[in-house]
């Protein structure tokens, strides 16, 4: 874990560096979900790491990134994604986010396309929150603040994970960890957290703007951000590929790491195909 400063707030990152006899590998960095950090996507990274720089951050408020007094907002934490990428000079880079991760990644695509070689969105959303939701969240966030998740894992577990994922063995223990590794997170970051995705704006209006590779990928049981919200992203993001993951919820890149790997990899080495076929040739 390293500590890169933009604009004098400190954001933890994960780094692999480039792998052995791949100098000019491309870099892939993810954007975690809400109440997460950048661990969420370890299967991924353990596999891909072989041919290209892996990258995490965690957000303001959550996993290793301390909390700061403001800047919760998805624009706000754009900018951060934005600042990280600028300060590893990794750019153009792979985009991968997941729920308020790809809150970020559709801001930062459509913002600063010159930072992307592609997009892939996983359980995420173009549109604000639903105003149904709003309250409860609300109330989650209060108790997380006050008392910590243990008194509440379970009810936030059920919008985090799928049923069938829950029920099972590994499951069990991956929501284990989720709630062990909220206990030492500083419960006022994680409140403010909270806040910054149920307050933010829709940004249907800016994916047509969105002219790198684009992937979506949803869990089939995703509650929080249901499949209705993927296809509304492939309708507006040109030439976008639309995959939907079966007995998976929302947090697909733990609770089907195999299939999120495999679609991640297979995009991945397509991009960069016709990135280099489509590059001049140079004498």
């Amino acid at each position: 874990m390293s500590i890169i400063d933009v604009g004098g707030v400190p954001i933890a990152c994960t780094d692999t560096g480039t792998p052995a006899g791949r100098p000019d590998a491309a870099t892939v960095v993810f954007g975690h979900g809400l109440l997460f950090g950048g661990w969420m996507f370890r299967a991924q990274l353990e596999f891909l790491q072989r041919d290209y720089r892996c990258v995490t951050l965690d957000w303001r408020g959550q996993g290793d990134t301390p909390p700061t007094a403001g800047g919760y907002d998805m624009d706000t934490l754009t900018a951060d994604a934005a600042g990280v990428i600028r300060a590893l000079d990794a750019g153009p880079v792979h985009w991968v986010g997941l729920s308020m991760g790809g809150f970020v990644g559709q801001r930062l695509a459509a913002r600063h396309g010159d930072l992307l070689r592609s997009l892939t969105l996983l359980d995420t959303s173009a549109q604000a929150e639903d105003p149904t939701k709003i309250d409860e969240y609300h109330r989650l966030a209060w108790a997380l603040r006050w008392f910590g998740i243990r008194p509440i894992a379970g009810q936030v577990a059920t919008h985090l994970f799928g049923p069938s994922f829950r029920a099972s063995d590994a499951g069990k223990a991956v929501v284990r960890e989720w709630s062990r590794r909220l206990t030492v997170v500083d419960r006022v970051g994680l409140r403010d957290a909270v806040h910054g995705v149920t307050e933010r704006g829709a940004v249907d209006d800016e994916l047509p703007a969105i002219t790198v590779p684009t992937q979506i990928i949803v869990g089939a049981d995703d509650a929080a951000t249901p499949l209705p919200h993927a296809r509304h992203i492939a309708s507006l993001i040109p030439h976008a590929q639309l995959h939907t993951i079966p007995a998976c919820g929302h947090s697909s890149s733990l609770e089907q790491p195999q299939a999120v790997t495999e679609l991640l990899h297979s995009f991945l080495v397509s991009v960069e195909s016709s990135t280099s076929t489509t590059e001049p040739r140079t004498s």
